[in-house]
């Protein structure tokens, strides 16, 4: 039964903290390295750094074959598309838009689950799912809501809505295990199948990249410092704690905790890059903050 305990909330509030880093550094490596080539020299650090404890899930009796369809998927999703999709969105919106319009994910969580996993979402979940969408709406019209509908959205904005979609997706997949002994696979090996089948993902779209002479990487101390911390926080920790908390919590549940991913971003971006939060920022973030009292399980 999911349950919030002091352990699932730091899994959860770890994995947030380092995809706000994530974030800013993607945001910093603009102009340094292309998006789809970041996504792919990100994953492979992170393959060669986790190979030394996961590499028995190439055995050929290992349970990755029985599942080869799931994991696919897995990967595609979690790994593949929604970093390509998150280093894209970057070029063309800021560190703060990015991680707030992340915030809709309870919304497609909720819808998701009742869709595709017959889970019937609870109704102040949906309530306070509601109020968090009122605050991606507040960011998504910088402050102005009667400007929603004829606002024009940025790239980055919408290339944002559809990773967080597919995140989804995946946060529900990983709580259902494909067989029976799956939750008893050691961690390694059971993230170094979704890093391995993401990785060949992202290589594909790097391809792409390549071929439209796009893919350009500018490696220094600085950037190379940059996409380390990437392949080992927001890739390696982060996904670890992340599978954690949504074991421990369930993916709805966990999808709130997502929201804190914003503040992270802000007070980050308002050291780092000089992009401090607006009052309009303030406001979006209070109405996530709301939904998440909602939405949380009450004595």
């Amino acid at each position: 039964m999911p349950q919030l305990n002091i352990a699932t909330i730091s899994y959860l509030l770890i994995a947030t903290a380092l995809w706000a880093g994530n974030a800013i550094a993607g945001r910093v490596l603009v102009g340094s390295v292309s998006p789809i080539t970041l996504s792919a020299t990100r994953w492979g650090l992170a393959a060669i750094l986790l190979l030394p404890f996961g590499w028995r899930i190439f055995q050929p009796n290992s349970a990755l074959w029985q599942n080869k369809k799931r994991f696919l998927l897995l990967g595609l999703f979690g790994v593949g598309s929604y970093n390509v999709l998150l280093y894209l969105a970057l070029q063309t919106s800021s560190a703060i838009n990015v991680t707030l319009i992340g915030a809709s994910m309870p919304i497609w969580m909720l819808f998701i689950g009742a869709v595709f996993y017959q889970t019937k979402p609870a109704f102040l979940q949906m309530i306070g799912a509601i109020i968090s969408l009122l605050g991606v709406g507040i960011v998504l019209s910088r402050g102005e809501l009667t400007s929603l509908l004829s606002m024009q959205m940025v790239v980055g904005d919408l290339l944002i809505m559809l990773a967080t979609i597919l995140w989804a997706f995946y946060s529900w997949m990983i709580s259902r295990p494909g067989t029976s002994t799956e939750r008893q696979w050691p961690w390694a090996d059971f993230l170094m199948a979704q890093v391995m089948i993401g990785l060949l993902w992202t290589l594909f779209f790097d391809g792409f990249e390549i071929a439209a002479g796009h893919a350009f990487l500018d490696l220094n101390l600085w950037t190379g410092s940059l996409i380390l911390f990437v392949a080992i926080g927001p890739s390696l920790i982060a996904y670890r704690c992340w599978g954690l908390g949504v074991n421990g919590a369930g993916p709805t549940v966990a999808a709130f905790f997502a929201n804190f991913i914003p503040l992270f971003t802000a007070l980050l971006s308002a050291a780092i890059l000089g992009e401090p939060p607006q009052l309009f920022h303030g406001v979006a973030f209070g109405f996530i903050v709301a939904g998440i009292w909602v939405s949380s399980p009450k004595k």
